[in-house]
């Protein structure tokens, strides 16, 4: 019986193997009888069920104790905010784990778990990771109403550019604009200080029609030229391929899950010829196209003509695809979330 329990553990294991959104650790702790002790943790209900589930249906009769199992979310879970300008998200509680993502200043996380001064968190679109606890706080961030367009931006202490530096606001950054003065906005961040309005868009000036998100996609990349690629990354510090794309799109007021193969499958496939904000999508050139995962994204800005954070290339640059020999050979296909 024991052989056939781990069997099935360790199939019902496989259908949770996406660690990125995924968790099920669970193993047997005893069997006595038709009595089967089960421990570890799981990310919900829904897990645990399943696995009740297969367990039963694969040993009629079982008695299933699953008491020691614990369940990370939970329905009255806490709620951390980030409260600093930009902090990586980990693998493992360590610094020196991979390097995930990252999360922004105001972003709010599920807590699921802590350890060590770490804490284990759930993103809103479902992403897991570990987040250094002491970069949070518990209570949320006045309500934003405008995101930070400029790759970077000098935060001042008054209203003028030569007011003294109170640090540093990165594009893509959420923020409430809590007054203005002149060409200025104060704005709330993890050290509030004052940028220029132009470098600001305003939730409801977002482009609303497909033809206007387009075109500010097209626009909005030229200044993240030249941006060195980082894995993980989601800022002008340093950014990745589907980082770059997550960036765009929520420019726009569009949210896009994090890797690209998860944007790949969110979104409505497209065939050639491409137009602007179409995202394209590549992979191991050496295997069969109906075997390839997805490894990269670029964006296209017409055509062919895609801009990417490339890792060949050590950042964000135009290519023509048809050029490019392992973008040729690896394009595996395309999806807009503009339509």
């Amino acid at each position: 019986m024991m052989e056939k329990i781990q069997a099935v553990l360790k199939e019902v294991a496989k259908r949770f193997s996406d660690t990125r959104e995924q968790l099920l650790e669970v193993e047997v702790q005893s069997l006595e009888g038709s009595t089967l002790t089960i421990a570890g943790r799981v990310l919900d209900d829904a897990t645990l069920a399943v696995v009740r589930d297969a367990l039963l249906a694969a040993q009629p009769g079982l008695q299933v104790n699953s008491q020691a199992v614990r369940v990370l979310r939970q329905p009255q879970a806490t709620t951390l905010t980030v409260n600093t300008n930009l902090t990586g998200f980990f693998a493992e509680p360590s610094f020196l784990a991979e390097y995930l993502s990252e999360q922004m200043y105001g972003w709010q996380l599920e807590v699921l778990e802590e350890k060590d001064g770490w804490c284990f968190v759930r993103q809103d679109d479902g992403y897991l990771g570990w987040v250094y606890k002491p970069y949070m706080r518990e209570s949320a961030p006045v309500p934003p109403t405008h995101v930070a367009m400029s790759p970077v931006v000098q935060l001042r202490a008054e209203p003028h550019a030569d007011a003294l530096p109170a640090g540093r606001l990165l594009g893509g950054v959420s923020v409430a604009v809590l007054s203005v003065q002149e060409e200025w906005a104060m704005v709330d961040c993890d050290h509030p200080g004052w940028v220029p309005l132009a470098g600001l868009r305003a939730f409801s000036d977002m482009p609303r029609t497909e033809g206007a998100r387009r075109a500010a996609i097209v626009k909005d990349v030229v200044p993240l030229i030249g941006v060195p690629y980082q894995w993980g990354g989601c800022s002008a510090n340093g950014i990745d391929c589907s980082g770059l794309a997550q960036l765009l799109h929520r420019w726009v007021g569009i949210t896009t899950r994090r890797d690209a193969g998860m944007q790949f499958f969110d979104g409505v496939p497209v065939e050639p010829p491409f137009a602007p904000g179409d995202l394209v999508f590549f992979g191991d050139p050496d295997l069969p196209l109906e075997e390839r995962s997805i490894t990269h994204v670029g964006i296209s800005v017409g055509g062919w003509q895609i801009v990417h954070s490339s890792r060949s290339r050590n950042g964000v640059y135009y290519d023509d695809v048809q050029a490019v020999d392992h973008l040729r050979d690896g394009f595996t296909g395309a999806c807009t979330y503009l339509r």
